[in-house]
Order: structure tokens, then C-alpha cells, then sequence
């Protein structure tokens, strides 16, 4: 076990802390790609570290302390989900959160960028949770199918399928919304799970029937052929055996 998390296991506050410090930005990350921009990032990041510091007594060792706290974090932000979707929604504005332009980028495509950061998110949000939690720690923060079932409790091959049918989801709305289109037909071929570009599967069985057809007419041609050679050699035998 990491010596930092068994001195916090005994009481040692400095060792949390230490704790805090390593592992926040991976909270923070994980808090913000399940939920999407949002005012409450922080103070979910804040809840989870309370739930930590509540249940690490009862962190055994038995798996990595970063799977655990993926674990952790992934249920807090889901509580949290459930708990914001059964308030009513009094306002649906975007509150901002000072700068978001990129050094030298210009206000418009900044703009535009916000714009499809906001779409993207509002696609991932559709997705069921046990879609979503696969979908970001494998695609966005890069954990393997074998972690990721340790994370959320569940066979590989479960995760496997999430992550088919989460990915299969987003990419169709990924299609259907303006604002990432485009984003999607450049990078298809880049994209985990590689989805196919519009019109490819048409494209694909229409080359597909026209090889078929070919092979079908190139045979034709060998049989006749060969029927023509069979029936010259059967009258020259024939002409043959006259003589």
C-alpha cells in the first residue's frame, strides 16, 4: 500500500493533504467530463474528498488507491446528477467562469469552440449512466476495459458492450448536431470505434456488387469458352474417326 494513504488511514492530516494535492486534478477531471461545464464542478471535487476522508478506513489495499478514488468519484458525481436532474430548473444560462478564449485565440472562434464543447456535452449527457462512466474513463481519460471493470463493478465484457452501444449513440447524435458535424466526418477514421462516414456502407456494397458482377461475367466468358473448345475438339474427332 502507498505509505501516503496508509499515514492517512491512521489519522495523519498532512498525509491527506499530501493526498488532496496528488489526486485533485484527476478528480477535478473526471468530475468535469462526467457532468460537463458546470457552476458545482468544485463542489463536487469538495464532496468527494470528504467521502474519502470519510470511507478510507475502509480502503484495503486491494486494488490501485486511483481505482478506488475513480470508483469513489464516479458514484459522488452520478449522486450528484440524480440529485440536480430532480430540481426544478429555474434558469438554463450558462454561467461563466472568467476567461475561455486559448492565449492568441481570437473572441469568434473561441466562441465557436465554447459552441461545440456545450453541444458535445449536452450529447454525453443523454447517454445513460452506466454509459457515460464507461465512455469517459476509457475514451477521455484512457483506462483499460479490465480497470474500468474493477471501477464500476462490473465483467469486462459488460464493459466492453457499454462502451459499443455508448459510443454507437453518441456518434449517430454526433451527426445530427450542426455544431459538430463536420467535426466528426474529418476525424471519423481518428475516432475510437472508428464510426462510419455517411454514405460508406452504400458506397461499400455498391463496389461490392459491381466486383461480384464482374467475377460473374468474367466467369461466363471462361465457361463459353470452354464449351466452344469442347465442341470444336468433339467435331474434330468426329471428322476424325469419318476419315
Amino acid at each position: 500500500m502507498d505509505p501516503v494513504v496508509a499515514r492517512a488511514q491512521a489519522g495523519d492530516e498532512a498525509a491527506f493533504q499530501e493526498l488532496f494535492v496528488q489526486h485533485r486534478e484527476l478528480v477535478a477531471r473526471v468530475v468535469h467530463r462526467v457532468m460537463g461545464p458546470s457552476p458545482e464542478l468544485e463542489d463536487v471535487v469538495q464532496d468527494v474528498f470528504v467521502h474519502v476522508y470519510r470511507s478510507l478506513k475502509n480502503f484495503r489495499g486491494d486494488s490501485k488507491f486511483t481505482t478506488w478514488l475513480y470508483r469513489l468519484t464516479a458514484n459522488v458525481t452520478k449522486m450528484h446528477l440524480r440529485r440536480k436532474r430532480s430540481r426544478p430548473r429555474i434558469v438554463d444560462v450558462p454561467v461563466p467562469e472568467g476567461r475561455s478564449e486559448a492565449p492568441g485565440e481570437q473572441p469568434d472562434a473561441a466562441v465557436e469552440r465554447n459552441e461545440r464543447v456545450a453541444a458535445l456535452y449536452r450529447l454525453v449527457d443523454r447517454l445513460s449512466e452506466k454509459k457515460r462512466t464507461v465512455l469517459v474513463l476509457h475514451d477521455f481519460e484512457g483506462l483499460s476495459a479490465k480497470e474500468i471493470g474493477e471501477i464500476v463493478e462490473a465483467p469486462v465484457l459488460t464493459v466492453r458492450t457499454r462502451l459499443f452501444y455508448a459510443r454507437k449513440e453518441l456518434y449517430a447524435a454526433l451527426m445530427e448536431e450542426p455544431a459538430l458535424a463536420a467535426v466528426v466526418e474529418r476525424l471519423a477514421d481518428d475516432l475510437p470505434g472508428k464510426p462510419k462516414k455517411k454514405g460508406s456502407k452504400a458506397q461499400g456494397a455498391k463496389i461490392q456488387g459491381a466486383k461480384n458482377q464482374g467475377a460473374k461475367n468474367q466467369g461466363a466468358k471462361n465457361q463459353g469458352a470452354k464449351n466452344q473448345g469442347a465442341k470444336n475438339q468433339s467435331a474434330k474427332s468426329e471428322s476424325e474417326g469419318r476419315g
